[in-house]
């Protein structure tokens, strides 16, 4: 009889088990683009990019969603010798699964729009929001600056894969990958068939330049270090290098503006990496005043969260540029998040955070197949209870 019951339990936990995962998402091999090598189009440590490709079926077989991950940035020789030998740095320390949720999911009730749509998601390992160029290869490291060729011989492996009869593409991509789509955006159309609809979504990708509670410009700093390190120059729009220096080109603020292809943004206004690496990093709280505030937001004082809003006082000064514009589209939340689109849980669930009672999964649905244009800002916090604050360990 216990093993009866036991035997029920097991069955129970693994149903249950299953049910999360098919709700959370599905496992995609990793493909090697090893055609990138010759172009020395290949990570930091001279290996080939790598993507994971979930392949649309039945009325999405010609629409694409193109994803670029993230994982920061290294800003010198230094920084990026780190990151060589991990799966940042090199596609041989790569997991070979990834789970596809939210806007990659491929069932219906998850991602009604996009499900059955083909959807890659590009890995990260160059550093740079793949903008990089550097010819010349450092002996004594062994690393490759070559982001924006891996960008292009990515593209081009997809198109001979299928893309290049795409109807309907995307070009996306989250945190470090997120500022890929937008710096990137107006290329991605270029490469793709005239006669397609092309669209590009940014999530937690749009950085903004404001000082660390120290009033140091850290990030500025650290922004033209990583151009300067990996070439990014020639990969960053002209319309905005033409007018500033490299580095401030690496700012969305300084590049939405004159994106032609329309784009969408995804953002906390309270970006949860934006607070806790540009506004109060280590650098500039050297007594750790702002450790257990930025873990949780529950735990921040009052001198804290006025200069949160402050924070978020210069987030929408920075992002009103697309405003402007009735091709561009925006959900900023007020919550203290980053990386929206790819969990199921705030992409589209019963619980998932609202802007004016519509989901992320709705509004850019709407405002790709223009059913309804979408630009809403939140309310500042605590006010939206329906957000999903991340409390970090």
């Amino acid at each position: 009889m216990k093993s009866t019951k036991m035997e029920h339990l097991l069955s129970l936990v693994i149903c249950t088990l299953l049910l999360v995962k098919s709700a959370e998402g599905v496992a995609v091999p990793i493909t090697y683009v090893q055609s990138a090598v010759p172009k020395g189009a290949v990570c930091l440590d001279g290996s080939p990019p790598a993507y994971h490709f979930d392949k649309g079926f039945d009325a999405g077989i010609d629409n694409w969603i193109v994803h670029f991950v993230g994982g920061g940035w290294c800003n010198n020789a230094s920084t990026c010798l780190d990151r060589r030998d991990t799966p940042l740095g090199s596609s041989k320390k790569m997991d070979t699964t990834l789970s596809f949720s939210g806007f990659f999911s491929n069932g219906k009730k998850f991602n009604p729009d996009f499900y059955n749509w083909n959807r890659i998601k590009v890995r990260y390992c160059d550093g740079s929001s793949f903008t990089g160029d550097v010819e010349a290869v450092d002996p004594a490291t062994n690393l490759h600056y070559r982001g924006g060729r891996i960008f292009v011989a990515v593209i081009e492996d997809l198109l001979a894969k299928g893309m290049k009869n795409a109807k309907n593409a995307i070009l996306s991509g989250c945190s470090a990958g997120g500022l890929t789509s937008i710096l990137q955006c107006d290329r991605f159309r270029t490469l793709l068939p005239a006669a397609a609809k092309v669209k590009c979504v940014s999530d937690a990708g749009y950085f903004i330049n404001v000082k660390a509670v120290s009033g140091a410009q850290h990030i500025e700093q650290f922004y033209s270090q990583v151009v300067q390190t990996h070439a990014s120059a020639k990969n960053l729009p002209s319309s905005c290098t033409s007018r500033l220096s490299p580095g401030l080109c690496f700012f969305p603020q300084n590049v939405v503006a004159q994106i032609s292809t329309p784009i969408f943004f995804v953002n906390a206004a309270y970006d949860s990496w934006q607070i806790k690496n540009i506004l109060a990093p280590g650098v500039a709280d050297p007594h750790g005043t702002w450790r257990s505030c930025k873990l949780d937001i529950k735990d921040c004082s009052s001198n804290q969260l006025t200069t949160m809003q402050g924070f978020r006082t210069e987030f929408l000064k920075a992002i009103s540029v697309v405003s402007n514009s009735p091709s561009k589209g925006m959900f900023i939340d007020g919550c203290y998040s980053h990386c929206q689109t790819g969990i199921q849980e705030t992409w589209m669930r019963n619980d998932s955070p609202l802007l004016v009672n519509t989901t992320i999964a709705k509004a850019v649905g709407d405002w790709y197949f223009e059913r309804k244009g979408f630009q809403q800002i939140d309310c500042s916090y605590p006010c939206n209870p329906t957000c999903h604050n991340r409390v970090f360990e």
